[in-house]
């Protein structure tokens, strides 16, 4: 009778376990998973899970398929997917971006730190574009019109031919990773990146990298979308190279972490972000931002925090082509030893 009850404590407990396990979610690509060019807290959640699940997320390329077709992508190659929500996504704008979302996390708060720890990225076709438009970049008045460049690639392949002599190895990313904004704020447009996160266009969060957003409504309601084969620093022409991802992300709320603004992290690297319409203020708030983060995580007095990111830390240029600017501080987590 012993040996029963006790069997059956272990079964409930293993019953339990289980129904505690995260779960991985998928939401692929499809018209009614889709927010084009946009964030909004009044937008239903495609998703809900909890703290600690997975979700594969399918997306679209930025700006939907006329700057594949015009670079001479062929009907025959781009995926149905692509073409159903193109076809029913009308209500659009202001920005460019199909955001796939959102997804609501059980027991976000405004207050929490949504953590977005990025697994693995794949691709949804074998090639992308690059392009340049009159008016945009950053020499808008040297390149006057407009340019398309599809590359391809063979699917498996490590790196993207650029012509007869160039190659580069592939270093796929989400530009736009965000939350909703407060309520009162309304719809926000996809294209400048800010404290909710969105188009932030940083090359390092790449597979293996983690993404801290402060959350500002129930549920937190995070959406991807823009991605990218690979990116420079800066972005220059105002594109990376555009195309269609699918990624793996796991999610977890902080309790009670609060951020002014986005954080990340790689495998070896700490990174402070700085968002700003004057690119010297975007610089400012970086290193700001990485001060603070040396204090409240390192346990360093603001002197020593200063000085450090001085000799220590990295400045880049997230992306020069948005009306918002990004600068991002780096800082390698090699120079800390266990306290």
């Amino acid at each position: 009778m012993k040996l029963a009850t006790v069997a059956l404590a272990m079964a409930l407990a293993a019953g339990i376990v289980a129904a505690q396990a995260p779960r991985t979610h998928e939401l692929p690509l499809s018209p009614d998973h889709v927010h084009w060019g946009y964030y909004d807290s009044r937008v239903p959640p495609a998703l809900r899970v909890a703290s600690g699940d997975r979700v594969r997320v399918e997306t679209m390329v930025a700006g939907g398929l006329q700057r594949l077709r015009l670079a001479g992508a062929t009907e025959a190659e781009i995926p149905e997917s692509l073409k159903a929500v193109e076809q029913r996504v009308t209500e659009r704008g202001p920005g460019a971006h199909p955001m796939s979302g959102p997804i609501f996390v059980e027991g976000a708060e405004p207050g929490d730190t949504l953590e977005i720890r990025i697994l693995a990225i794949d691709f949804l076709h074998p090639f992308g574009v690059v392009a340049f438009a009159p008016g945009g970049g950053v020499l808008p008045d040297e390149f006057p019109y407009a340019h398309f460049k599809l590359l391809r690639w063979r699917p498996g392949a490590d790196s993207i031919p650029f012509s007869s002599n160039i190659s580069l190895p592939f270093a796929p990313f989400f530009g736009s990773i965000g939350v909703a904004p407060p309520p009162l704020v309304g719809r926000i447009s996809s294209r400048p990146p800010g404290w909710h996160g969105g188009n932030l266009d940083n090359k390092d969060l790449v597979a293996g990298s983690t993404l801290y957003l402060p959350v500002h409504v129930a549920g937190a309601l995070v959406s991807f979308g823009d991605g990218h084969a690979r990116q420079g620093d800066g972005e220059v022409t105002g594109t990376a190279v555009e195309t269609s991802l699918r990624g793996t992300f796991e999610l977890r709320v902080r309790k009670g972490q609060r951020l002014r603004w986005p954080r990340a992290e790689t495998p070896t690297h700490y990174i402070a972000m700085g968002l700003n319409e004057d690119l010297d203020e975007a610089a400012q708030l970086a290193t700001r931002e990485m001060v603070d983060f040396l204090v409240a995580e390192k346990g360093l007095s603001r002197d020593d925090a200063y000085v450090l990111c001085s000799i220590a830390a990295d400045l880049h240029v997230t992306q020069a082509v948005d009306a918002t600017k990004g600068v991002h501080v780096t800082i390698a987590k090699s120079i800390f030893t266990a306290r």
